[in-house]
């Protein structure tokens, strides 16, 4: 039982599945029968709502974007039907100038289904259904949101059905939207008949004609004479003839029509092929000179790298010279600690002839010049080069006690820069007496 109800339910999914399919291939069918209609009757008169072909197509439209549509869940958990109104409101809200709001602002037309309608014709008359149509197919979250599997508007077959509505611009569309067709309650019903067309191939016109023949035949021969019979052959060999020369020339126009069809698929194939051969001879070219380009500029950036690299070494070889140059140019100005000692004897030496007399102008020159040298050395002097006046012997006798303004500069010690840069102002009255001057002041034995 298990086996059998698996395999019914099989059967119904193929059964499904298969009427499905049909329902998408009779609608897309129908509907480009309806645009080829419609296109056809544009050239002899203007399109409005009383053309039976326009009502047909809007019918067709109608139940192709209905189709497998999901119901509106409630509150309660039922579904409520829904137009596609709603879905094409959803889908089409970010076309650029669309007309959704003007829709929706409409006092006649109150329904979902009339909103529908109307967006149908107002879309037509600005020739740009076939934009909205593909507008609403890329957005496929939306379509996803809206529709069951199986939908027209789901598979492939809706970029064909947005291909076949652009063949619609070329109509000049003239609606009044407060007609009947925008009456919501009545629903959209498909007229088949335009389109079913019986064609007789020419051997079923054949087999009838001998059915007629054979049937004549029969029937002539218990009530006519044999000439009678003869003519009546005659007549039928020459209808036979005629038929046969209108199928051979059916045949010989299919083929004609077929040829300058190949044959012009094949131009059209060669204009494609002599095109693409083109672009890529150029494409070629294009790879071959930025190749060409690219190796020139490689060879340029590797010569300016080695000339940095040349110019950079020749710089640091510049700054190492210098920094030499630099450090003997230092060291051959820097005095040397013998220089500085001799320099400490003589200031002392000096300072001892002005105090005991022994001054002359000579010996203030020779100060005044000491004092500039050790002013531009710039740097102390060690404890051991001068003799402070605290280091002096305890038993050394000064001659007078009486301390001067001139020897105050000179109590400390001289290891400081301060110190040789105050000797410089020993030429002034205020701490150097002139040398005709008589100074009491204490005796310092040079060390």
């Amino acid at each position: 039982m298990a086996s059998l109800g698996a395999g019914l339910h099989l059967i119904r999914r193929r059964g499904a599945g298969r009427s499905s399919a049909v329902e998408r291939r009779n609608l897309l069918t129908v509907c480009r029968f309806s645009v080829k209609t419609l296109l056809d009757r544009s050239c002899f008169e203007t399109i409005d709502d009383s053309s039976p072909e326009f009502v047909n197509f809007v019918s067709i439209l109608e139940h192709i974007l209905s189709h497998r549509l999901k119901g509106q869940t409630t509150w309660f958990g039922y579904e409520s039907p829904r137009s596609f109104w709603d879905y094409i409101k959803a889908a089409c809200s970010k076309v650029a100038h669309n007309c959704i709001r003007s829709m929706e602002s409409m006092e006649n037309v109150r329904s979902s289904r009339a909103k529908g309608r109307a967006w149908i014709r107002v879309v037509l008359m600005e020739k740009r259904l076939s934009e909205y149509i593909s507008f609403a197919l890329r957005d496929f979250k939306t379509s996803r949101r809206f529709y069951e599997d199986g939908a027209i508007m789901l598979g492939e077959e809706a970029g064909l059905l947005a291909d076949t509505l652009i063949g619609l611009n070329t109509i000049d569309f003239s609606f009044c939207l407060k007609g009947e067709g925008l009456d919501g309650s009545c629903p959209a019903v498909i007229d088949y008949t335009p389109y079913l067309k019986f064609t007789q191939s020419a051997d079923s016109i054949s087999s009838d004609e001998e059915e007629m023949r054979t049937l004549g035949s029969s029937g002539s021969e218990s009530s006519s004479p044999d000439k009678t019979a003869t003519a009546a052959s005659i007549f039928t060999e020459q209808s036979n003839l005629v038929s046969k020369c209108k199928r051979f020339e059916q045949k010989y126009r299919m083929a004609l029509e077929q040829k300058g069809y190949l044959e012009e698929l094949v131009r059209l194939r060669e204009a494609q092929l002599s095109e693409a051969v083109s672009h890529n001879k150029a494409l070629q070219q294009s790879l071959a000179d930025a190749h060409l380009s690219h190796t020139v500029e490689k060879e340029q950036l590797e010569y300016i790298i080695l000339e940095l690299q040349d110019q950079l070494t020749v710089l640091k070889n510049n700054d190492l010279r210098s920094r030499q140059e630099l450090t003997a140019h230092l060291t051959n100005q820097w005095p040397s600690p013998d220089a500085l000692d001799a320099n400490a004897v003589a200031l002392d030496t000096l300072l001892y002839r002005k105090n005991t007399g022994q001054w002359d102008e000579k010996s203030f020159q020779s100060l005044e010049q000491l004092s500039a040298d050790m002013s531009l050395s710039q740097t102390s002097l060690e404890p051991s080069h001068t003799l402070s006046l605290e280091a002096r012997p305890a038993n050394t006798q000064w001659p007078h006690q009486e301390e001067t303004p001139s020897l105050r500069g000179l109590c400390g010690s001289l290891t400081s820069v301060a110190s040789y840069k105050s000797l410089a102002s020993l030429k002034s009255s205020e701490c150097l007496a002139s040398p005709a001057t008589e100074i009491s002041s204490p005796g310092i034995t040079p060390s």
